[in-house]
């Protein structure tokens, strides 16, 4: 399990490793952009139902931290379709990972 850090926030938001990777090249391509959005998602199993959005603005630090040490190999169509989503008027919408039969990534 990962863990963004957003602001002097001193609790991380718990993110899959993989779901963070993906997530990390959209949100990095953004803030390089100097473009401000929302990520939302629902609460992990475990935590209290319901969802979150942030503001992610580029003045705002940013730590993503990955639990296992080799990043995992990127699946394009879910990072574009991250991308979409954060392009649109809702922001980034954390959605899970659709995978094509047959396919690993």
């Amino acid at each position: 399990m990962g863990s963004l850090y957003y602001g002097d926030a001193q609790t991380p938001i718990q993110i899959e490793d993989r779901a963070l990777a993906h997530l990390k090249v959209v949100i990095a391509t953004k803030l390089r952009r100097n473009e401000s959005f929302t990520l939302s998602w629902r609460h992990p199993d475990g935590e209290a139902p319901g969802r979150s959005t942030l503001w992610l603005h580029p003045s705002i630090p940013l730590r993503f931290v990955f639990q296992e040490p080799e990043s995992p190999e990127l699946s394009r169509r879910w990072i574009e379709e991250l991308a979409h989503s954060a392009s649109s008027t809702g922001g980034i919408t954390l959605v899970e990972e659709h995978l094509e039969a047959g396919a690993a990534d």
